[in-house]
């Protein structure tokens, strides 16, 4: 799971009325397609020794933001607009791809109706925005994480075996998942970052309304 949102804390408030959560939307694969992922990232982590590869959960990110715990409700009720008129997809898998220096991931083939769903979650920005400082990143180009934040010789020997390597991997896309860990942010301006929990699954229902486009910015 790619997260490469950069939180700002100078513009949070240290106080314990505040609380922070950082939140993500992912598409989930099914439990076999996990499985055979998890396999490649303790593989990956046991030859290049890194913990980053088996920390993170086999996710296809769409959108990572922050946001008041208060404002969580409205934004779960209009992300269940979206998913409610929204229709399961296929998602296709394959081979590997890299970011120079630093990752490793699986490519998703069928990119166009995961980048179709984040369309349709940008309409949802007002929500997902914090301050000016601290505005939704949405995923330009959807993947797999197989390693992250990898030293440079991890990432050379790790990249040279991998770009020669294989992988496919099929799901049907039913559901997104909204994911959230806690912020706290310290009197000396220290960030405390908890664990990823899933707060809901939302299923595709494939519910189309006029009135559900009309009410999402109310």
């Amino acid at each position: 799971m790619l997260n490469i949102f950069t939180m700002k804390t100078t513009s949070l408030i240290a106080i314990p009325t505040y609380k922070y959560h950082e939140y993500l939307v992912v598409l989930a694969p099914n439990q076999d397609v996990q499985q055979k992922i998890m396999k490649v990232k303790k593989e990956f982590s046991e030859e290049y020794k890194t913990t980053t590869a088996v920390y993170s959960k086999p996710y296809i990110s769409i959108v990572n933001f922050v946001q008041l715990e208060f404002m969580e409700d409205r934004v779960l009720f209009q992300l269940k607009r979206i998913a409610d008129g929204y229709s399961s997809f296929p998602v296709k898998l394959k081979d590997f791809g890299s970011s120079p220096t630093h990752s490793i991931f699986i490519n998703v083939e069928s990119k166009k109706q995961v980048q179709n769903l984040r369309q349709q979650l940008k309409r949802l920005q007002h929500f997902m925005t914090l301050n000016k400082d601290n505005k939704p990143h949405f995923i330009d180009e959807p993947s797999v994480t197989v390693a992250m934040k990898l030293l440079p010789w991890q990432y050379e020997k790790g990249w040279l075996a991998y770009s020669k390597r294989t992988f496919t991997g099929f799901f049907i896309a039913d559901q997104m998942l909204l994911l959230r860990r806690s912020l706290e942010v310290q009197s000396e301006g220290r960030l405390v970052k908890g664990k990823y929990q899933v707060v809901q699954p939302l299923k595709f229902l494939n519910m189309h309304s006029d009135s559900t486009q009309a009410q999402l910015f109310f």
